[in-house]
Order: structure tokens, then C-alpha cells, then sequence
């Protein structure tokens, strides 16, 4: 399996992390990523809430760069940029304006033809769970997650969803894979603030400590995401969400990917987990205590 690979800004910058754990595990399993020549910003948030022309243009340079490089669809790992990626795409299809607006723009002249997958799809939909869990080394036998979708990659269902959108599973399915228990719980589709980390700090607090709060007491040992933006809220700013609030354990929240990354045998430093906030040792403990009792692959 081949994919053009759209890391954009954030996969390069604060979430390296993310960026590293996606290639090592597609590595791992088989899946070719080639970076998309030449690649520009797709806009996030600041374009399509100041300038929507722009943020279906940029998007679609990518999209036209990613097919003149022959690849028919294109992978991204930022929940943020398969949004802007797809959401592009679908204005682009289903109305001739917005194609023949961002070709004048571009100077290109897209079609609409290239397919825009998330990683979670792609791990899910094309290699599968039977797949991954032959694959498993080190089985995170016992650990509670709590996995947590975000918003972006369920809403709007029609342009993004390839998951029921209001309780998806996939993720869970992935973690269950890795010899993990997926926990069930309320607020997996609950937005975290997203960009309102800078500007409206406290907002993003606020929402960060009911996630955290609810997944502890669903009993979760850590969380696990496939954005960006959810992790730095959940991670970053975890310390902060919980001041003057009850008390909770610290809950490692971790990339999909870090946590498919431990149970393939992949080593903690190589999948970035010494970059998170709140110390992930509580999760590679698992992995060691399984390997002492001699926990296998599934």
C-alpha cells in the first residue's frame, strides 16, 4: 500500500511526535508514505474563518501537486488537515464555481480526483484489525484507554466521516488490537476547544478537565487521539485544566500511533513519547509487565 503523505505544519513543528510514531508504525506495517513534493500550509483554521476562497484553494494546490506526483490518494495524520484537505475536495466536487474559483487562483487545473484518507482509515479500512493484530510484539495486555475522536474527524458526517459519526469505533477496535481495553465512555466526540488554546485559554481548560475527569472515572489509564490539536489541549495544558479543580491521577494522553507504535515492538524514544507532558512510563509498564509474564502476539 502507497499513499502520497501530507504531514503539514503541525506534524513538523509541535507535533513531531506525531509525525515520527505515523512513519514508524506505517513502517512497521507495510505502508509506503511518499511526502507530497513541494507541499504548502493548507490554511487550518485562520483561512476558512477569514478568507473562504483561500481555504478551499490551498488545499486544492496540494491535492493537484499530490496527483501530478501520480498518487491517487493522499494520507494525513493532522485531524485539522484531512478536514481542510476533504472539506476542500467536497466543495470543489459538488460545485463548479468553487472548482473553476480555486483553479483561477491556483493556476491549476484540478479535478476533483484525488481521495483524501485519514490514518485512521487507512489502518482500519485498507490493512485491518486482523492484520495488525498479527503483527502485535509487545501486547498492552490490562491498560485501560480511552480512545477520543475530536470533533474533526466525525463532523460534518457527509464531507468527513468514515466512522459513524456520532459513536465511532474504529479507534477502539485499533487499541483492542494492540491486547489494550478500550473503555467505554460519553464524551468521545466532544470538541476540546481545539485553537481556542490561545485565545480563549481558559475555555479550552474548562473542556480539557471535563475529557480528563470523565475518562478517569470511565476508568482509562490514559487516552489516546488522532489530532494534533486534541493532544497539546489534553497534554500540554493538562496541568493547568487542573488547578482549583477535584483532584485526578495524571492521564497520559498519547497518539494512536505511539500506542500501535508499543505494541508492535517499536521503542518508546522512537515514537516520540519522551516529548509528552504527562509521563507515558505508566503505559510502556504495561507493555514490560507483559512481556515479563510472557504476553505474546494475538
Amino acid at each position: 500500500m502507497k499513499y502520497g503523505f501530507f504531514p503539514g505544519c503541525s506534524l513538523e513543528s509541535t507535533a513531531w511526535d506525531y509525525d515520527r510514531s505515523t512513519r514508524g508504525v506505517c513502517e512497521s506495517l507495510g505502508i509506503e508514505l511518499r511526502d507530497i513534493p513541494d507541499w504548502v500550509c493548507c490554511g487550518s483554521t485562520p483561512a476558512h474563518a477569514s478568507n473562504g476562497s483561500l481555504a478551499v484553494a490551498l488545499p486544492v494546490l496540494n491535492l493537484q501537486k499530490a496527483g501530478d506526483a501520480g498518487f491517487p490518494e493522499v494520507l494525513a495524520a493532522c485531524a485539522s488537515c484531512y478536514a481542510r484537505l476533504r472539506t476542500a475536495n467536497y466543495k470543489v466536487r459538488s460545485d463548479p464555481a468553487e472548482l473553476e474559483r480555486a483553479r483561477r487562483i491556483t493556476g491549476e487545473t484540478y479535478e476533483g480526483n484525488v481521495r483524501v484518507r485519514h490514518i485512521l482509515d487507512v489502518l482500519f479500512n485498507d490493512l485491518g484489525v486482523k492484520e495488525i493484530r498479527k503483527r502485535i510484539l509487545s501486547p498492552l495486555k490490562g491498560l485501560r484507554v480511552a480512545s477520543y475522536y475530536g470533533c474533526l474527524l466525525s463532523r460534518p458526517r457527509e464531507v468527513v466521516a468514515f466512522d459513524d459519526s456520532e459513536h465511532p469505533t474504529c479507534m477502539d477496535e485499533l487499541v483492542r488490537a494492540t491486547g489494550a481495553d478500550p473503555v467505554d465512555w460519553p464524551y468521545k466526540t466532544e470538541c476540546c476547544g481545539a485553537s481556542l488554546s490561545i485565545s480563549k485559554t481558559s475555555v479550552v481548560n474548562r473542556l480539557g478537565y471535563r475529557l480528563l475527569s470523565t475518562a478517569h472515572r470511565a476508568g482509562a489509564e490514559c487516552i489516546v487521539v488522532a489530532c494534533s490539536l486534541c493532544q497539546l489541549n489534553l497534554d500540554f495544558r493538562q496541568p493547568e485544566a487542573r488547578k482549583k479543580q477535584n483532584p485526578i491521577p495524571d492521564l497520559p494522553v498519547l497518539y494512536i500511533t505511539q500506542l500501535l507504535g508499543l505494541a508492535l515492538g517499536l521503542e518508546p524514544k522512537a515514537l516520540g513519547l519522551d516529548g509528552l507532558t504527562m509521563s507515558a512510563e505508566p503505559v510502556s509498564a504495561k507493555r514490560a509487565a507483559a512481556g515479563a509474564t510472557g504476553g505474546g502476539s494475538q
